[in-house]
């Protein structure tokens, strides 16, 4: 089996939580190391790593993979660097900043027959795989409207600037909501328009923390909410069919357990208490039924499998850079939305 060499472009709480856990155990990809400006952890974590002093040192070596997991405002240029590099890229989300970066970074990727994903994990997470099961079975009937929710209760302002000084990558739409925004186009694909109502909610915030987006389908509705004072939370996911329901909490475990320090597997990973198991209230040949549904197993391994299959095997990737382009355009015109007070039609 071929190693991907990979290396990180930041070692803080993405890099040590969501990315080297996976990275160093799977079997096709080799931890290189990462670019750490001023701590240098990685080396006590990964004892065989690099801490690369700069990019330019990073690009320079033999690297298969770039992270780019530094701040949103940053991810253009340092992903279209590592492009120009030779070197294949997965840019956290949001994957830029703009759909102008966004297609300029496709097209680069595209012109260098290079590997460009964009690191949606959400998508395997258990409560989102659940409900996508859910809509898979059609069970529901015809869909009439649906809700995702990325609600959390934390009046506090958060302690990194980047995230909370006004710039174009700080905001609670480009943070949650990239999230549920590739979640609700990777179930119901693009809408053909939308109305948004983005807020500030935080006493001394300079950064949006509250939205609320309507997307437009011809014969159903799709609702996008989040927001920092949900002390009480709804069902994350709200399903209405013309034969029934299906509401489920989000309640995958992944990102606790993680931050706890334990290492993820590809068994015995990602399972969530049952009492976070969805609701399932709808009609089958006749038979109406209301059910508690099993939740399925997160696994954030099988978005490195992607990743692992796209480079090795010339595959689609996980997450493309058009699923990328796809998410920045609805956030481009939720803000248009916000400003203008009105619907906007794709």
């Amino acid at each position: 089996m071929k190693n991907i060499k990979t290396a990180l472009l930041s070692y803080g709480m993405s890099g040590k939580v969501f990315h080297a856990p996976f990275l160093n155990l799977h079997e096709g990809f080799e931890l290189i190391g990462a670019w750490e400006r001023s701590k240098k952890l990685i080396q006590h974590d990964y004892l065989y790593t690099k801490s690369y002093s700069s990019i330019e040192e990073l690009l320079q070596d033999d690297v298969d993979l770039v992270v780019v997991n530094t701040p949103v405002g940053t991810h253009f240029e340092f992903a279209k660097q590592a492009l120009l590099a030779n070197k294949n890229v997965l840019v956290e989300k949001a994957f830029t900043t703009t759909v102008t970066e966004a297609e300029e970074l496709r097209d680069i990727a595209r012109e260098k027959k290079l590997k460009l994903a964009v690191f949606q994990n959400r998508r395997w997470d258990s409560d989102f795989k659940t409900v996508k099961q859910i809509l898979d079975q059609d069970i529901l009937g015809e869909i009439v409207e649906a809700e995702i929710h990325f609600d959390r209760y934390n009046p506090n302002l958060s302690p990194k600037q980047h995230k909370e000084t006004a710039n174009p990558g700080a905001g609670i739409l480009k943070d949650l909501g990239s999230h549920i925004i590739d979640q609700a186009l990777t179930l119901f694909g693009f809408p053909e328009a939308l109305n948004a109502d983005i807020r500030i909610t935080r006493d001394y915030s300079l950064v949006d923390d509250n939205f609320d987006i309507l997307l437009y389908y011809p014969r159903f509705r799709v609702r996008l909410k989040a927001g920092f004072f949900v002390r009480e939370m709804l069902p994350s996911y709200v399903l209405h069919g013309k034969k029934g329901s299906f509401l489920k909490a989000r309640g995958d475990v992944q990102e606790d357990e993680l931050k706890l320090g334990k290492k993820p597997s590809r068994d015995n990973w990602g399972i969530e208490p049952d009492y976070k198991e969805g609701l399932l209230h709808t009609e089958v040949n006749s038979v109406v039924i209301r059910e508690i549904v099993p939740t399925l197993h997160g696994n954030y391994f099988e978005f490195f499998d992607g990743i692992y299959d796209s480079i090795t095997n010339n595959k689609p990737e996980p997450v493309t850079a058009e699923d990328g382009v796809n998410v920045m355009r609805i956030i481009e015109a939720s803000i248009k939305s916000n400003e203008e007070k009105r619907v906007i039609e794709f």
